[in-house]
């Protein structure tokens, strides 16, 4: 299948963003090029360099090239059946998994879902900057994986990340490939960001400027994130 070009299908932003940001999508369609291990590497080393609550780094990843048949294909007997229809010709998957207790204390760990996102998020803007494409996935058996990889307590899976170049929507069946060829959507701003009060939607005017300094920790002592 052959490779395309990411900005065939550039975010329609109303404001000026980062062009990796704009670039940025979720294929359906992916070509059969293999993502070397150099590639890969490169990708899962800026999630490491992600943020999180004190450090503490929750995030674990569990890799299935398709190189490793029988690894790939137990990862992918997780991803249910609509998913799993694209989802089989990309060439890398991965478990994204969270550790929801602090490893020094124990604790509920409530931030570490919010860290293995950005995570995820550094590992995605990485791969779109080497023009590789991730789609995230949510429709899979979490029990599934959890039992087929022996992921241990207090470990969660999140999320199955379809990894590798995006690919000609032609080869896609007919319905995906009108799905694939949709206009890309977003709410607008004036849906997701409040001024001051919920029911006050912030309309991205006024430019007051606060003479405070930025916080050095979080409350309690701790560093929010580093």
């Amino acid at each position: 299948m052959a490779k395309v070009d990411f900005m065939d299908k550039p975010a329609p932003t109303s404001e000026s963003i980062h062009a990796l940001l704009k670039r940025r999508f979720s294929p359906l369609a992916f070509s059969s090029e293999p993502v070397t291990a150099d590639v890969l590497r490169r990708i899962f080393e800026a999630a490491r360099w992600a943020p999180s609550s004190f450090n503490e780094q929750p995030w674990r990843f569990v890799l299935a090239r398709r190189e490793d048949e029988e690894s790939f294909e137990r990862l992918l007997d997780c991803v249910i059946d609509k998913n799993r229809e694209w989802a089989a010709a990309a060439p890398v998957l991965a478990l994204s998994v969270a550790r929801t207790t602090f490893a020094g204390s124990g604790q509920p760990n409530r931030h570490a879902l919010h860290d293995v996102g950005l995570a995820v998020c550094q590992l995605t803007t990485q791969a779109t900057a080497l023009g590789v494409a991730v789609h995230q996935i949510a429709g899979f058996d979490v029990e599934a994986a959890r039992a087929a990889f022996a992921v241990p307590e207090p470990f969660e899976p999140v999320a199955v990340l379809a990894i590798g170049y995006p690919g000609d929507p032609d080869a896609l069946p007919a319905k995906l490939r009108e799905k694939e060829r949709a206009a890309r959507r977003r709410m607008p701003l004036t849906d997701l960001v409040f001024a001051a009060s919920w029911d006050r939607p912030w309309t991205g005017e006024g430019d007051a400027e606060s003479s405070d300094p930025a916080p050095e920790s979080a409350p309690g002592g701790g560093s929010a994130s580093h």
